[in-house]
């Protein structure tokens, strides 16, 4: 067999190094390369059009384009005003701000945001957190006014971090809400949303603060005097209408607007019926009168210093995470559907940024909700513009109708939320995380468990420390395998995957798959160490030559530090005592050159221990000791 010479790695300055890493780190897309060889009036537009998307399709926009977008936008819009006013009071906050944050943060968004399908707004799980996090410390009965302060100043904190995010493109944060952790999240919210409904179902008018299963329900069983069967008979019945109108809007997708258009018909209808037979004198609760205009300046009313300071940075900081994980999950998924590019790091900044400019404009914390988007997928929109429309559709609702919505049933709203939050309990996905890794259904229990029993963060909290440590698991117990020959081929494979694979007298070939490093070199010391031994033993029993080489073959190291570098010049110290030469296969270069640079009395990057494939190593070194000539 022909072996080939390991050449070194060309070598490179620091600062090139620094620079390729921070490139490869922040920069993996390299946006900069669109500018390349361009000239500067070209650069100066392309500039623009990566700063605001809407200048990359509005030259060629059209009026076939503006017709399917105009009845997208109708149609979410229907769907916006009545969720809108239903996340509002789910945030415990006034229901005239549920439909402000349906008015200003589209618009910015279809400035800004690189996606087609997103419909912005508010949604529960963000809404659920907002309101359980600041209700901890603030009554949002007995100081309205303080909780909604606290609340748009964590509208502007979960903006600006979401912003941050995407200017020092640091998104890749957000990746440690794992798939797992989102499912059992998303489920245990769901739920945590709907029991809190069951005040507005049963006509409660007493009811718990706490956010648990046990409290609620507790709760719930403890006030039975105040149970209203008017409201329950509503209640029912309207649930039931949305429930059907979504199951067969999922059966028959070209019907997406059954379900879209049943929340806002459910909200008339319910509207009439107490407005003819004044219900609300027996026992059914309205939402009341509220105010006309369009949204007031709140910019006067953010607080960056005081006692709550720490409160609204930290549910800013997670009601971002979480609104963001939503928006971007729900963005590229409609995109990979219509096959084109959402940028992440452009819809971090967007989404952060129409939170900032919400906060100053009497909004809470939205993002693109699942629910609305797919509307807006299937009614087949073709540009932002559905948003913008949307958002003028708001504007007239604000400006014209808001006396139509006095007489609006709180149970009908109860319904609406129901509804919407059923859909992210997602069975079939926790079936497949059972399928495919039980550590990752074990985290999604955990998740699921902590939100209905503890609260949302405590559960958001327990899944993502459990993510953690199975990744510190990993970082720290690296997997290392033997391998073996495959008979009649140069390939060498685990020896526990491939029964055929046959070890060979006088070689332990050992496969390190992953980067070597102060936290598992300790581990691959006593690993390989107990290797070596085991190895010894065998080869003793069945009376083979004596272990001669010791083979790492290291295509996966693609790393060392410090203590990665001390852990091989220990193992060669070790194989040293023991008449073992120590081999490496196919080092990457940054570890190559690492390992020269610490190898100054060359050791043990010899050439003649250095080769390119196991195959190359073996056919090379049977040949350098007599007692192998048999191998």
């Amino acid at each position: 067999m022909e072996v080939h010479k390991v050449v070194a790695p060309p070598h490179k300055s620091t600062a090139a190094k620094l620079k390729t890493r921070l490139k490869e780190t922040f920069f993996p897309d390299d946006p900069l390369r669109q500018f390349r060889g361009q000239p500067s009036r070209t650069k100066l537009i392309r500039a623009a059009q990566y700063i605001f998307p809407i200048l990359q399709w509005c030259p060629e926009y059209s009026f076939r384009l503006l017709k399917s977008d105009v009845v997208s936008g109708l149609t979410i819009a229907s769907l916006a005003i009545p969720q809108g006013i239903s996340y509002a009071k789910l945030a415990n906050l006034p229901p005239i701000v549920g439909l402000y944050s349906s008015f200003v943060p589209p618009l910015v968004y279809a400035v800004l945001g690189s996606s087609r399908d997103l419909a912005v707004g508010p949604v529960s799980i963000a809404s659920l957190i907002l309101g359980s996090m600041l209700r901890q410390q603030v009554s949002p009965v007995d100081n309205p006014l303080l909780f909604l302060q606290l609340a748009f100043s964590s509208t502007f904190f979960a903006g600006l971090f979401q912003a941050s995010l995407g200017i020092l493109r640091l998104g890749f944060i957000i990746d440690f809400l794992s798939k797992a952790t989102l499912i059992g999240f998303m489920a245990g919210a769901a739920i945590i949303v709907s029991l809190q409904q069951l005040k507005a179902l049963l006509g409660i008018t007493h009811f718990t603060k706490q956010m648990g299963v046990v409290p609620v329900l507790s709760s719930v069983f403890h006030h039975t005097n105040e149970w209203s069967w008017q409201t329950i008979v509503m209640g029912v019945c309207f649930l039931l209408f949305l429930l059907a109108t979504r199951h067969l809007s999922m059966k028959k997708p070209k019907l997406f607007w059954v379900s879209a258009g049943a929340p806002l018909l459910s909200v008339i209808v319910s509207t009439l019926l107490v407005f003819v037979f004044r219900a609300d004198r027996h026992g059914i609760s309205v939402i009341g009168k509220l105010p006309e205009g369009l949204n007031p300046p709140s910019w006067n009313m953010l607080q960056f210093h005081g006692s709550h300071l720490g409160l609204v940075a930290k549910t800013g900081l997670i009601t971002g995470i979480v609104s963001l994980t939503e928006g971007i999950a729900v963005g590229r998924t409609f995109a990979a559907l219509k096959n084109y590019h959402v940028d992440g790091n452009k819809e971090m900044i967007a989404i952060g940024l129409m939170n900032v400019v919400g906060s100053a404009t009497s909004c809470y914390v939205t993002t693109g909700a699942f629910s609305r988007s797919a509307v807006n997928h299937n009614a087949g929109c073709k540009t932002a513009v559905s948003n913008i429309v949307m958002s003028v559709t708001v504007m007239v609702t604000l400006l014209f109708l808001m006396p139509l919505f006095e007489y609006t049933p709180n149970v009908v709203l109860g319904a609406i939320i129901v509804t919407a939050v059923i859909g992210l309990i997602d069975l079939p996905a926790a079936r497949h995380v059972w399928k495919i890794d039980k550590f990752d259904f074990l985290v999604m229990l955990c998740a699921f468990f902590g939100v209905i029993f503890l609260s949302v963060q405590n559960g958001l909290a327990i899944a993502v420390a459990l993510s953690l440590f199975k990744l510190l698991m990993q970082v720290t117990r690296p997997k290392t395998v033997i391998m073996g020959n495959i008979p009649g081929t140069d390939v060498y494979r685990n020896l526990d995957h491939y029964k055929e694979a046959q070890r060979i007298p006088g070689f332990l070939v050992l496969s390190i798959e992953s980067p070597v490093n102060f936290a598992n070199s300790n581990y691959l010391t006593e690993r390989t160490s107990r290797w070596i031994e085991e190895c010894e033993e065998e080869e003793a029993q069945e009376k083979h030559s004596s272990l001669r080489f010791l083979i790492l073959e290291m295509s996966a190291v693609s790393g060392v530090d410090t203590n990665g570098v001390a852990f091989f010049k220990e193992l060669k110290k070790t194989t040293a005592k023991k008449n073992i030469e120590l081999v490496f296969v196919n080092p990457l270069s940054e570890v190559m050159e690492k390992l020269q640079r610490a190898d100054e009395e060359e050791e043990f990057m010899r050439p003649e221990f250095l080769f390119l494939t196991v195959a190359e190593a073996i056919a090379s070194l049977s040949l350098k000791g007599p007692s192998l000539n048999n191998v």
